[in-house]
Protein backbone atom coordinates (compact mmCIF):
# COMPACT_ATOMS: atom_id res chain seq x y z
CA UNK A 1 0.00 0.00 0.00
CA UNK A 2 2.96 2.55 0.92
CA UNK A 3 3.72 2.06 -2.90
CA UNK A 4 0.61 2.75 -4.71
CA UNK A 5 0.36 5.98 -1.98
CA UNK A 6 3.26 7.32 -3.04
CA UNK A 7 2.99 6.61 -7.07
CA UNK A 8 -0.46 8.04 -6.38
CA UNK A 9 0.80 10.98 -5.04
CA UNK A 10 3.26 11.47 -7.78
CA UNK A 11 0.65 11.19 -10.26
CA UNK A 12 -1.78 13.91 -8.86
CA UNK A 13 0.87 16.43 -9.78
CA UNK A 14 0.87 15.36 -13.16
CA UNK A 15 -2.19 17.50 -14.36
CA UNK A 16 -0.90 20.94 -12.04
CA UNK A 17 2.27 20.84 -14.73
CA UNK A 18 0.23 20.23 -17.77
CA UNK A 19 -1.84 22.82 -16.52
CA UNK A 20 0.82 25.22 -16.42
CA UNK A 21 1.30 24.87 -19.82
CA UNK A 22 -2.24 25.71 -21.27
CA UNK A 23 -1.76 29.05 -22.84
CA UNK A 24 1.25 26.98 -25.44
CA UNK A 25 -1.23 24.12 -25.96
CA UNK A 26 -3.93 26.85 -27.23
CA UNK A 27 -1.52 28.06 -29.89
CA UNK A 28 -0.77 24.67 -30.55
CA UNK A 29 -4.69 24.06 -31.61
CA UNK A 30 -5.00 27.06 -33.35
CA UNK A 31 -2.00 25.87 -35.36
CA UNK A 32 -4.05 22.45 -35.52
CA UNK A 33 -7.14 23.86 -36.65
CA UNK A 34 -5.57 25.65 -39.27
CA UNK A 35 -3.76 23.10 -41.17
CA UNK A 36 -7.07 21.11 -40.91
CA UNK A 37 -8.95 23.42 -42.24
CA UNK A 38 -6.43 24.10 -45.52
CA UNK A 39 -6.14 20.50 -45.99
CA UNK A 40 -3.09 19.87 -44.14
CA UNK A 41 -2.54 16.54 -42.05
CA UNK A 42 -1.55 16.63 -38.38
CA UNK A 43 1.94 14.33 -37.74
CA UNK A 44 2.85 13.27 -33.84
CA UNK A 45 6.59 11.61 -33.88
CA UNK A 46 7.38 9.55 -31.03
CA UNK A 47 10.02 7.21 -29.66
CA UNK A 48 9.61 4.02 -27.62
CA UNK A 49 6.60 5.30 -24.51
CA UNK A 50 6.22 8.13 -26.69
CA UNK A 51 5.70 6.97 -29.80
CA UNK A 52 3.18 4.10 -28.16
CA UNK A 53 0.80 7.18 -27.04
CA UNK A 54 1.15 8.95 -30.39
CA UNK A 55 -0.08 5.98 -31.85
CA UNK A 56 -2.38 5.64 -29.59
CA UNK A 57 -4.10 9.58 -29.80
CA UNK A 58 -4.03 8.90 -34.01
CA UNK A 59 -5.79 5.38 -33.81
CA UNK A 60 -8.48 6.94 -31.67
CA UNK A 61 -9.70 9.97 -33.83
CA UNK A 62 -10.81 8.10 -36.88
CA UNK A 63 -13.66 6.47 -34.95
CA UNK A 64 -14.35 9.36 -31.98
CA UNK A 65 -14.48 11.89 -34.46
CA UNK A 66 -14.99 10.59 -38.15
CA UNK A 67 -12.06 11.61 -39.67
CA UNK A 68 -9.81 9.67 -42.45
CA UNK A 69 -6.71 8.17 -40.59
CA UNK A 70 -4.64 10.39 -42.66
CA UNK A 71 -5.84 13.13 -40.94
CA UNK A 72 -3.83 12.39 -37.73
CA UNK A 73 -1.13 10.06 -37.88
CA UNK A 74 1.59 8.76 -35.80
CA UNK A 75 5.17 7.77 -36.64
CA UNK A 76 6.79 5.75 -34.09
CA UNK A 77 10.65 5.27 -34.25
CA UNK A 78 10.86 0.77 -35.15
CA UNK A 79 7.62 0.81 -37.14
CA UNK A 80 5.00 -1.44 -36.30
CA UNK A 81 7.22 -3.57 -34.60
CA UNK A 82 7.58 -1.21 -32.17
CA UNK A 83 3.89 -0.80 -30.77
CA UNK A 84 4.64 -4.27 -29.24
CA UNK A 85 8.78 -4.98 -28.46
CA UNK A 86 10.98 -2.37 -27.49
CA UNK A 87 12.67 -0.97 -30.10
CA UNK A 88 15.53 1.52 -28.33
CA UNK A 89 17.91 1.03 -30.51
CA UNK A 90 15.92 2.94 -33.27
CA UNK A 91 15.28 6.50 -31.58
CA UNK A 92 19.48 6.52 -32.07
CA UNK A 93 19.13 7.65 -35.51
CA UNK A 94 18.10 11.42 -36.58
CA UNK A 95 17.78 10.18 -40.31
CA UNK A 96 16.00 7.21 -39.60
CA UNK A 97 13.39 10.29 -38.08
CA UNK A 98 13.49 11.88 -41.06
CA UNK A 99 13.13 9.58 -43.63
CA UNK A 100 10.47 7.95 -41.96
CA UNK A 101 8.18 11.28 -41.62
CA UNK A 102 9.30 11.86 -45.70
CA UNK A 103 7.85 8.77 -46.70
CA UNK A 104 4.70 9.50 -44.35
CA UNK A 105 4.26 12.49 -47.03
CA UNK A 106 4.26 15.07 -44.77
CA UNK A 107 4.44 19.24 -46.28
CA UNK A 108 4.12 22.20 -46.04
CA UNK A 109 0.55 22.40 -45.16
CA UNK A 110 1.17 19.91 -42.38
CA UNK A 111 1.78 20.39 -38.80
CA UNK A 112 4.58 18.18 -36.68
CA UNK A 113 4.20 17.21 -32.97
CA UNK A 114 7.55 15.72 -31.74
CA UNK A 115 7.18 14.41 -28.32
CA UNK A 116 9.94 13.05 -26.79
CA UNK A 117 9.81 13.14 -22.32
CA UNK A 118 14.06 13.80 -22.46
CA UNK A 119 13.67 16.37 -25.08
CA UNK A 120 16.47 14.80 -27.11
CA UNK A 121 16.08 11.82 -29.16
CA UNK A 122 17.58 11.56 -32.20
CA UNK A 123 14.86 10.08 -33.92
CA UNK A 124 12.47 12.83 -32.67
CA UNK A 125 15.20 15.86 -33.29
CA UNK A 126 15.39 14.30 -36.69
CA UNK A 127 12.06 14.64 -37.98
CA UNK A 128 11.68 17.89 -36.61
CA UNK A 129 14.58 19.22 -38.58
CA UNK A 130 13.39 17.65 -41.89
CA UNK A 131 9.88 19.45 -40.87
CA UNK A 132 11.57 22.59 -40.51
CA UNK A 133 12.97 22.68 -43.80
CA UNK A 134 9.61 21.19 -45.19
CA UNK A 135 8.50 25.14 -43.57
CA UNK A 136 5.92 22.52 -41.78
CA UNK A 137 4.53 24.11 -38.77
CA UNK A 138 6.29 22.16 -35.64
CA UNK A 139 5.43 21.28 -31.73
CA UNK A 140 7.44 19.57 -28.88
CA UNK A 141 5.90 17.63 -26.17
CA UNK A 142 8.44 16.94 -23.69
CA UNK A 143 9.26 17.22 -19.92
CA UNK A 144 12.09 18.88 -20.52
CA UNK A 145 11.97 22.97 -20.68
CA UNK A 146 15.52 23.46 -21.53
CA UNK A 147 15.86 20.45 -24.02
CA UNK A 148 17.44 20.21 -27.93
CA UNK A 149 13.15 19.82 -28.73
CA UNK A 150 12.00 23.06 -26.91
CA UNK A 151 14.89 24.77 -29.07
CA UNK A 152 14.16 23.49 -32.01
CA UNK A 153 10.33 23.61 -32.42
CA UNK A 154 7.82 26.57 -33.05
CA UNK A 155 5.69 25.76 -29.95
CA UNK A 156 7.51 23.96 -27.29
CA UNK A 157 4.79 22.26 -24.29
CA UNK A 158 6.50 21.11 -21.39
CA UNK A 159 5.29 20.06 -18.78
CA UNK A 160 7.43 20.04 -15.63
CA UNK A 161 6.67 17.14 -13.88
CA UNK A 162 10.10 15.98 -11.96
CA UNK A 163 12.19 13.15 -11.33
CA UNK A 164 10.29 9.68 -11.19
CA UNK A 165 9.48 7.80 -8.85
CA UNK A 166 10.97 4.70 -10.48
CA UNK A 167 13.86 7.22 -11.74
CA UNK A 168 14.78 7.34 -15.33
CA UNK A 169 11.13 5.52 -16.17
CA UNK A 170 9.15 7.69 -18.58
CA UNK A 171 6.23 5.64 -18.73
CA UNK A 172 4.96 7.06 -15.50
CA UNK A 173 4.53 11.02 -14.93
CA UNK A 174 6.05 11.75 -18.21
CA UNK A 175 4.33 9.59 -19.65
CA UNK A 176 0.82 10.67 -18.56
CA UNK A 177 1.54 13.99 -19.32
CA UNK A 178 2.19 13.50 -22.71
CA UNK A 179 -1.34 11.56 -23.15
CA UNK A 180 -3.24 14.37 -21.19
CA UNK A 181 -1.73 16.72 -24.19
CA UNK A 182 -2.56 14.95 -26.50
CA UNK A 183 -5.90 14.19 -25.46
CA UNK A 184 -6.25 18.26 -25.41
CA UNK A 185 -4.46 18.92 -28.54
CA UNK A 186 -6.62 16.53 -30.70
CA UNK A 187 -9.88 17.02 -29.05
CA UNK A 188 -10.19 20.42 -28.70
CA UNK A 189 -9.07 21.04 -32.25
CA UNK A 190 -11.44 18.24 -33.26
CA UNK A 191 -14.15 19.94 -31.07
CA UNK A 192 -13.40 23.31 -32.71
CA UNK A 193 -13.78 21.86 -36.22
CA UNK A 194 -17.42 20.55 -35.52
CA UNK A 195 -16.42 17.15 -35.08
CA UNK A 196 -18.65 17.21 -32.05
CA UNK A 197 -21.87 18.76 -30.75
CA UNK A 198 -21.86 20.34 -27.84
CA UNK A 199 -20.51 17.81 -25.58
CA UNK A 200 -21.57 14.47 -27.90
CA UNK A 201 -19.50 12.37 -30.09
CA UNK A 202 -21.83 13.08 -33.45
CA UNK A 203 -19.33 11.26 -35.58
CA UNK A 204 -18.94 8.15 -33.43
CA UNK A 205 -18.49 5.11 -35.91
CA UNK A 206 -21.42 2.71 -35.77
CA UNK A 207 -19.49 0.06 -36.25
CA UNK A 208 -20.94 -2.07 -33.40
CA UNK A 209 -24.25 -2.90 -31.58
CA UNK A 210 -23.15 -0.87 -28.26
CA UNK A 211 -22.17 2.04 -31.03
CA UNK A 212 -25.57 1.63 -32.40
CA UNK A 213 -27.42 2.35 -29.29
CA UNK A 214 -25.02 4.30 -27.86
CA UNK A 215 -25.38 6.72 -31.21
CA UNK A 216 -29.10 6.44 -30.75
CA UNK A 217 -28.68 8.07 -27.09
CA UNK A 218 -26.51 10.39 -28.32
CA UNK A 219 -29.03 11.56 -30.81
CA UNK A 220 -32.29 11.22 -28.18
CA UNK A 221 -30.25 13.73 -25.96
CA UNK A 222 -28.24 16.35 -28.45
CA UNK A 223 -31.83 16.68 -30.22
CA UNK A 224 -34.48 16.11 -27.82
CA UNK A 225 -36.54 13.69 -29.48
CA UNK A 226 -38.01 10.29 -28.28
CA UNK A 227 -36.37 7.57 -29.01
CA UNK A 228 -39.01 5.99 -31.95
CA UNK A 229 -37.89 9.88 -33.58
CA UNK A 230 -34.07 9.17 -33.11
CA UNK A 231 -33.90 5.13 -34.81
CA UNK A 232 -36.19 6.57 -37.84
CA UNK A 233 -33.96 9.60 -38.58
CA UNK A 234 -30.96 7.56 -38.16
CA UNK A 235 -32.35 5.12 -40.75
CA UNK A 236 -33.26 7.33 -43.60
CA UNK A 237 -29.70 8.97 -43.00
CA UNK A 238 -28.62 5.96 -43.72
CA UNK A 239 -26.88 5.43 -40.21
CA UNK A 240 -25.25 8.48 -40.16
CA UNK A 241 -24.85 10.32 -36.64
CA UNK A 242 -24.03 13.79 -37.63
CA UNK A 243 -27.09 13.68 -40.61
CA UNK A 244 -29.61 12.55 -38.37
CA UNK A 245 -28.61 15.26 -35.90
CA UNK A 246 -28.96 17.84 -38.57
CA UNK A 247 -32.24 16.12 -40.13
CA UNK A 248 -33.40 17.02 -37.03
CA UNK A 249 -32.15 19.74 -35.56
CA UNK A 250 -33.27 21.98 -39.25
CA UNK A 251 -36.26 19.73 -39.80
CA UNK A 252 -34.88 18.77 -43.25
CA UNK A 253 -34.65 15.24 -45.08
CA UNK A 254 -31.28 13.03 -45.38
CA UNK A 255 -30.28 14.58 -49.18
CA UNK A 256 -30.64 18.09 -47.42
CA UNK A 257 -28.54 17.22 -44.38
CA UNK A 258 -25.95 15.70 -46.01
CA UNK A 259 -25.94 18.74 -48.38
CA UNK A 260 -25.17 21.00 -45.50
CA UNK A 261 -22.45 18.92 -44.10
CA UNK A 262 -20.77 18.56 -46.73
CA UNK A 263 -21.04 22.52 -47.77
CA UNK A 264 -19.96 22.87 -44.24
CA UNK A 265 -16.77 20.43 -44.35
CA UNK A 266 -18.32 18.85 -41.81
CA UNK A 267 -19.07 20.87 -39.26
CA UNK A 268 -21.89 19.80 -37.72
CA UNK A 269 -22.66 23.29 -35.86
CA UNK A 270 -22.21 25.77 -39.07
CA UNK A 271 -24.38 22.80 -41.22
CA UNK A 272 -27.34 23.48 -38.15
CA UNK A 273 -26.32 27.39 -37.54
CA UNK A 274 -28.82 29.82 -39.30
CA UNK A 275 -26.84 31.72 -41.88
CA UNK A 276 -24.41 34.74 -41.02
CA UNK A 277 -24.26 33.92 -37.57
CA UNK A 278 -20.77 32.51 -36.50
CA UNK A 279 -20.56 28.75 -35.44
CA UNK A 280 -16.77 28.19 -34.46
CA UNK A 281 -14.44 29.91 -31.65
CA UNK A 282 -11.63 29.75 -34.60
CA UNK A 283 -8.91 31.62 -33.44
CA UNK A 284 -5.48 33.25 -35.22
CA UNK A 285 -3.45 30.54 -37.12
CA UNK A 286 0.51 29.82 -36.99
CA UNK A 287 2.05 30.03 -32.99
CA UNK A 288 5.12 31.33 -33.76
CA UNK A 289 6.70 30.35 -30.49
CA UNK A 290 9.96 28.71 -28.71
CA UNK A 291 9.04 28.44 -25.58
CA UNK A 292 11.66 27.07 -23.19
Amino acid sequence: MAILRILNREDASVAFAVRRELPKIARAVDAMVTAFEHGGNIFYVGAGTSGRIAVLDAAECPPTFGISPRRVRAVIAGGARALQHAAEDAEDSAPAGASDLRRAGASSQDVVVGISASGATPYVLGAIDFARKLGTVTIGVTSNPRSPLTRRVEISIAPNTGPEVLSGSTRLKAGTAQKMVLNLLSTTAMARLGRVYDNWMVYVALTNQKLRRRSQHILEDAAGVTPRAAAHALRQSGDSLPAALVMLKKDVDAREAKRRLVASEGNVRRAIAPKGLPTSPGRGARGNQNDG
